[in-house]
């Protein structure tokens, strides 16, 4: 049987397990909250290694990219460096692959879904830059949002040239600053504070972290097609009774929720027994296929009429 097993910052109310078979194998797995307690975070993965297949970091990125340069988090290193034995994935392959091939391929090829000429709101590309390079390909007109989301201050990037250059200045240093000044973790994650709604009603299509676009959504989200990750049960409630058109996620419906992109990773290097740095972004994409991953495509204001 393989094992999965996401650690992450976040609460735990929104904690899962699932068991599964993919390709034949019996696979479980698992997300365990830490409601920002990083040393329990560290605790709980030095317990796991040599004990799973792999181990996702949830709630935070080991790296934040901007175009082909990639900024260790310090904090995040902090966190893994007492794992020797399991690998460790923070859901970066699947951003730099999967989710680039399901806007450039699998949206409008295959759902119907497509990009082009609409406007696009990414509330952060630095963590997400293979959606952020996918976006602008595709012909959208983005606004990368990470300057609100991020930090607070009200400066809008249309440009992925900006944002690659503006990161090459920045990140090296806001990788350094403790990670709870640039996203919220624990019981953060669950408050919703409405913020910056002129970039959403601005936006035909809402993608990126779930966690900034619910602790800032407005409670109008009528027509929107919400692009992301990482979702519950009532997380989808909550975008129905907003009045989302679309909500897509990268991973499939299991039990009712959609896992972070972690731990698709994370049951790729299970599935393929490599890690992740030796895996292409095609041969990741290929694998998930193998295993019959599809996005979830689902027309929500049906749901909510």
């Amino acid at each position: 049987m393989k094992r999965v097993v996401s650690v992450s910052l976040g609460s735990s109310t929104r904690d899962a397990r699932v068991e599964t078979e993919i390709l034949g194998e019996p696979f479980v797995i698992e997300r365990i909250g830490t409601d920002g307690n990083m040393n329990r975070f560290r605790a709980l993965v030095e317990e796991l290694d040599g004990q799973v297949d792999a181990i996702g970091m949830g709630g935070i990125d080991l790296y934040l990219r901007a175009g082909r340069r990639r900024y260790q988090i310090r904090d995040a290193a902090g966190l893994v460096r007492g794992v020797r034995r399991t690998p460790v994935v923070d859901g970066g392959g699947i951003k730099w692959s999967w989710e680039k091939y399901l806007i450039e391929e699998y949206l409008p090829k295959t759902a119907g879904v497509s990009f082009s000429g609409r406007r696009v709101l990414l509330v952060s590309s630095v963590d997400r830059y293979g959606m952020a390079e996918a976006f602008t390909q595709a012909g959208a007109q983005t606004l990368f949002g990470d300057f609100y989301f991020a930090l607070g201050v009200p400066i809008p990037m249309r440009r992925l040239g900006t944002v690659k250059v503006l990161a090459a200045c920045m990140l090296p240093v806001l990788t350094k600053l403790p990670f709870q000044m640039l996203y919220p973790t624990g019981s953060k994650q669950e408050r919703t504070t409405p913020k910056h709604t002129h970039l959403f009603r601005w936006a035909e299509v809402v993608a990126g972290d779930f966690h900034f676009i619910r602790r800032y959504m407005p409670d109008d989200l009528r027509g929107k097609t919400i692009f992301t990750q990482t979702i519950t049960p009532a997380d989808r409630r909550a975008l129905a009774e907003r009045g989302a058109g679309m909500l897509i996620t990268a991973a499939p419906d299991m039990d009712g929720r959609s896992f972070a992109t972690n731990v698709l990773e994370g049951i790729v290097v299970a599935l393929s027994g490599r890690p992740s740095d030796a895996l292409t972004p095609q041969e990741t994409v290929q694998w998930l296929l193998r295993a019959g991953f599809l996005p979830r495509v689902e027309r929500l204001h049906e749901a909510s009429a």
